[in-house]
């Protein structure tokens, strides 16, 4: 996947500048989220895949399907896309964007793993601690995973926090064998 991420940056800078450029960020991370969504869908993917359909054929399709999302700069961006027969990496484009417009808002994503749901005091306590921690603002993603037994793991970026239980053991567990 690497190989797409890497096909897929150039696109995403280039959408994420003309949207900063037009002062239009909000609204290009919306259409980018709901392009990368259509683009995932079977039938449309089997129309972008179909060569009997010419390329005006597949703009029409995103039009009609997309309407009042879209405007002349991200029809544009659309066809720069259609025409190098990259429409197909919408999902990496978007999950690039919405990483740039995050840098730019100074916004981190963290993704909470705990082995039980958060109250909303643990939520906004973590997120306070996160914020403090990278001074940023958090985006919290949580999940939960009964595996961990208690604690929570913490993933920023690349980086991990980790205190769950079972963490912990195979922590103790390390020390204790070397």
């Amino acid at each position: 996947m690497a190989e797409l991420a890497t096909i897929a940056r150039p696109y995403a800078e280039a959408a994420f500048a003309l949207a900063r450029e037009g002062g239009a960020l909000p609204k290009w991370a919306d259409t980018m989220a709901t392009l990368a969504s259509v683009t995932a869908d079977a039938k449309v993917s089997a129309a972008v895949d179909n060569p009997k359909l010419s390329v005006e054929q597949k703009q029409s399709m995103f039009a009609t399907l997309l309407g009042d999302k879209l405007d002349a700069g991200t029809t544009s961006f659309i066809n720069v896309l259609l025409d190098a027969d990259r429409v197909k990496l919408l999902p990496q484009i978007n999950e690039h964007f919405q990483a740039l417009k995050r840098d730019n808002d100074n916004v981190a994503r963290a993704t909470i793993v705990s082995a039980f749901p958060l109250t909303e005091q643990q939520r906004d306590e973590l997120k306070g601690a996160l914020a403090r921690r990278y001074g940023r603002q958090i985006e919290a993603i949580e999940e939960v995973d009964a595996t961990l037994l208690g604690g929570a793991k913490i993933i920023v970026g690349d980086q991990v926090i980790d205190r769950t239980v079972v963490g912990q053991l195979n922590k103790m567990s390390r020390q204790i064998k070397a």
